[in-house]
């Protein structure tokens, strides 16, 4: 499951904790390459090359491993157990089996041969029973809880890992546990067929051109076109946003709203319907009152009450925000259509889009031009290197699983040290995961002696080069870049000497922090400028008065925007706190409607493709907001010392990017502010007033 990005929130998916990791991967060269000019290229830290068959076979190998070594763990005699040969070395196991599984199951997301993708999927849900059935393993746990620290870090791993070992219901007789272990096995082979549908998903919409009036004619350009001269527009996320956006047929967008809405709603619905029953039987078992109060225990929020209480108050200013903004879109609509008396869910994005153009007086297909993808990608890097102290350098002729993948290796600029390799696969293609995310592949931590070197992948869904232009980026594309590309500093810098506790295995409320800040960057004028280029001529920067335009309509459907991330939450909480059946289609048009001042339309089934819900965010979906408060405190120290300066990044990368999860998050938070973290920035930016 992959770390998802949150800008729209239509993606979605999970965070790896690697001790309680559920991925499968393959097995890679434990040297990193370094390539030079001339010679032969380099081996792959991934493999792709999978022959059916081959990836199942791997995975079982690497369970047997695993489940011999936690059994030796386990049969320790009790006087022999020292904190080494327990704690330490299951951490070891762990993560040595995370490194050897996590990047086969990577494949089901990825790989070009639906054959081998499915498999994978398969893989991963085999992965995922059997992290349950590792930590419901009563003698596995009387083994490790009989560890006995030494210091301060060896506190740490043990208090978290026999937490989640008794989370999971050692203090359970042992039928109501293997009960326990039985539902939790139910609960992973249900996320990992809802996740494998939308991985599958390659519905299409057929239109003519007159009906994609309005949308820009290189977009129409790429889209796959039939002998009758008729375009087919798929579901994916670039196509449904060119649609929705620019498509001056209301028809056109409603039919696209629609299909969009309604992605794997038949296979979908009932998953995640039967998946919801179960995590209420499994708090039950464990003695929380719901589903949420379980997953928010350990976290910074820790309980649901406190979650709700959070919730509550954003709604009300975050509503009477997007009323205000629904007055002035009708007006628009009216201008259009006399007769129109109220605004459709198809409506709001493309209004906004014509707002921008009106009263901020560009186009926002002409900023794209500034912003191709290499240039754009290549800018935001030197801003990471600006920050952290790192260098990146393409790994040229590194095998991949798509042609287009391109590798990255990171150095430290002061030694040369690599400290990591960041895969970015950026362009739609059939049967690829759909939208932005960041997948942890090869884990850092100390291993004999020496620090492994950590391996991740940003897989997103840009706009592909077409007509003789690159791949060009959208404001919020380049948003998007700098949130995922937060994930890989946070999980690439980390020096925390245990897989399980490094990069962002964080408290799931924590752990969009640094990714969410990052987003900041996208906003700096200089920042922005920086990145700029257009594609016909990279030495040709945005013009400065377009930048200023751009900036000041970042706010254009602000209200919408977190009104849609609160509607998120309070599905997600809404959905976890039952108790007995949801109607999960009807609960999330309820709750849209209420929040966004428009009624959702019949038909559409929102949470089928809600991947968040069944892929590690489940009950966690607040998180996004819940670290946004964080996230803002953490641009204003960069906001008062300059975004680029290198002593500020520096501090951050030591103080919160390399730490993991040594420590809580408010603790790195203070050590990194100086002071508590209070929500004051965070209102400022959602344009709350405080009373």
């Amino acid at each position: 499951m992959p770390l998802q990005t949150c800008p729209s929130c239509i993606v979605a998916a999970a965070i790896l904790v690697i001790l309680f990791v559920s991925f499968t991967g393959c097995l890679q060269e434990s040297a990193a390459p370094t390539p030079a000019s001339g010679t032969a290229a380099p081996p792959a830290l991934i493999r792709s090359d999978y022959q059916p068959g081959e990836i199942t076979r791997l995975t079982g190998e690497a369970r047997e491993q695993a489940n011999a070594s936690l059994t030796a763990i386990a049969t320790i005699p009790a006087g022999q157990r020292t904190f080494k040969n327990t704690v330490l070395a299951f951490d070891t196991v762990m993560t040595d089996y995370s490194d050897a599984t996590t990047p086969l199951t990577f494949m089901g997301y990825v790989h070009l041969n639906k054959e081998i993708a499915r498999e994978a999927m398969a893989a991963e849900e085999a992965s995922a029973i059997f992290g349950n059935d590792i930590f419901t393993r009563r003698d596995l746990y009387n083994a490790l809880k009989d560890g006995t620290p030494s210091n301060s870090e060896e506190s740490r791993l043990y208090d978290i890992t026999i937490r989640e070992f008794t989370k999971n219901g050692m203090n359970l007789p042992d039928d109501r546990l293997a009960k326990v272990r039985q539902m939790n096995d139910e609960l992973s082979a249900l996320e990992s067929r809802f996740s494998a549908n939308l991985n599958n998903e390659d519905s299409f919409l057929i239109f003519t051109e007159t009906e994609l009036a309005g949308v820009p004619a290189e977009t129409i350009a790429a889209f796959a076109k039939n002998p009758d001269g008729k375009y087919r527009v798929t579901t994916k996320y670039p196509d449904y946003v060119a649609v929705i956006q620019y498509a001056d047929n209301s028809t056109t967008r409603q039919a696209m709203f629609m299909a969009y809405n309604n992605r794997q709603a038949e296979t979908n619905t009932p998953l995640l319907e039967q998946a919801l029953i179960l995590r209420q039987s499994i708090a039950r078992e464990l003695g929380y009152p719901t589903w949420a109060d379980y997953k928010t225990d350990g976290r910074m929020a820790k309980n649901s009450e406190n979650v709700r209480v959070f919730i509550d108050t954003l709604k009300a200013p975050l509503h009477e925000k997007v009323l205000a903004e629904n007055a002035v879109m009708l007006r628009m609509k009216q201008e259009q259509d006399s007769s129109a008396t109220a605004l459709d869910a198809w409506d709001v994005s493309y209004l906004q889009e014509k707002l921008v153009r009106e009263q901020y007086s560009y186009d926002p297909n002409v900023v794209k031009e500034y912003f191709p993808v290499d240039t754009t990608i290549h800018g935001i890097f030197g801003v990471y290197g600006e920050l952290f102290g790192i260098e990146f350098e393409e790994v040229k002729g590194a095998p991949a699983w798509s042609p287009d993948v391109q590798l990255f290796r990171v150095t430290n600029t002061s030694d040369g040290v690599t400290v990591g390799y960041l895969y970015l696969d950026l362009y739609p293609r059939e049967g690829k995961y759909g939208h932005f995310a960041a997948f942890p592949l090869i884990t850092s931590r100390m291993k004999d002696g020496a620090r492994s070197v950590p391996v991740m992948a940003i897989v997103g869904n840009f706009p592909a080069p077409a007509e003789g232009k690159p791949g060009l980026l959208t404001m919020w594309d380049i948003e998007t870049v700098f949130h995922e590309g937060g994930h890989a500093m946070h999980f690439l810098l980390t020096t925390a000497p245990y897989g399980s506790l490094g990069g962002f295995n964080t408290e799931l409320d924590f752990v969009e922090t640094p990714s969410q800040s990052l987003e900041e960057w996208a906003w700096d004028p200089a920042v922005l400028s920086s990145l700029s280029g257009h594609y016909a001529n990279s030495s040709q920067k945005i013009p400065p008065e377009l930048l200023d335009r751009i900036i000041a309509a970042r706010d254009v459907g602000a209200g919408h925007y977190y009104a849609r991330q609160v509607a998120n939450t309070i599905e997600d909480t809404t959905f976890h706190t039952a108790d007995g059946p949801v109607d999960v289609t009807n609960e999330s048009r309820r709750i849209y409607a209420e929040m966004t001042g428009i009624p959702q339309p019949e038909g559409i089934h929102h949470p089928a493709s809600f991947s968040h819900l069944m892929g590690g965010y489940d009950a966690g979906y607040y998180g996004y907001l819940w670290s946004k408060v964080y996230a803002m405190e953490i641009t204003g120290e960069f906001k008062r010392d300059g975004m680029t300066n290198q002593t500020t990044g520096m501090r951050y990368r030591q103080e919160i990017l390399s730490k993991g999860n040594m420590q809580d998050g408010g603790v790195l938070l203070f050590n990194f502010l100086g002071r508590e973290p209070g929500p004051g920035a965070f209102y400022e930016r959602l344009g709350i007033r405080q009373e």
